[in-house]
């Protein structure tokens, strides 16, 4: 059976550095290579709570918006 640390070394290693296996090193840290790709790609909504009930997926979400694109008529600019 280990033995347990006592209160006084609790107090040392809160007080102090942490563990080795936590400490990072922000010099070595890469950005994210994925992260320009899900941006360009996606908009992220939040859903009330009622709604999400209703829609499981994302995909069920653009059926539906799509659907609704469908029946409402848009209007045209000479602007686009």
């Amino acid at each position: 059976m280990k033995k347990s640390l006592g209160p006084e070394s609790r107090v040392q290693r809160s007080g102090g550095d942490l563990r080795k296996e936590y400490r990072f090193d922000y010099a070595k840290a890469k950005p994210n290579r994925f992260a320009a790709r899900a941006r360009a790609k996606s908009v992220v909504v939040l859903l009330a709570p009622d709604v999400a009930k209703v829609f499981k997926t994302g995909e069920s979400v653009n059926d539906a918006l799509r659907a609704l694109l469908k029946a409402v008529p848009r209007k045209t600019s000479a602007a686009r």
